[in-house]
């Protein structure tokens, strides 16, 4: 039994739950006439309102590639490349951790939202203008500073 010395109090310790899951999440950079393709998550999902990069959660024993091909099939009805890995960040929220790839993709035939999503081109200069999850922040200020000027 831990005892405190009368009067003492103890120093406010944060407690995350025991099981806080770490999910390993997929993202398409998708980039066409130096516009970059980004949807809105939609009401009632984590993070609502906010817009990303499109793709999701891997399921057990795909890899990143799969994810994003199987993703942007299911979200955007269309088929990509994946290319090179941008960025991968880790991002700690109250309920859960997200391990987050970012990866260069091309689009290899027409994307039109499935799930009522918003979708739009943005200019790379632009996309400070648009609110994202804090996970994206690290790649908005590497895509935002490395645009041609």
């Amino acid at each position: 039994m831990l005892r405190v010395p009368d009067g003492e109090k103890l120093s406010r310790v944060p407690v995350r739950p025991a099981a806080v899951k770490t999910l390993v999440v997929a993202a398409a950079v998708v980039e066409r006439d130096n516009r970059f393709l980004v949807t809105r998550r939609m009401a009632g999902t984590h993070l609502e309102g906010y817009w990303e990069f499109p793709g999701g959660k891997c399921q057990e024993g795909e890899t990143v590639g799969e994810c994003l091909r199987r993703e942007i099939d299911e979200e955007l009805g269309a088929a990509i490349t994946v290319g090179e890995e941008l960025l991968v960040s880790t991002h700690e929220y109250p309920d859960r951790s997200v391990e987050l790839h970012f990866l260069r993709c091309d689009l290899r035939s027409a994307a039109t939202p499935r799930m009522g999503q918003e979708m739009r081109w943005i200019a790379g200069e632009d996309l400070a203008t648009l609110s994202f999850p804090p996970a994206d922040n690290e790649l908005i200020q590497l895509l935002v500073r490395t645009r041609p000027r």
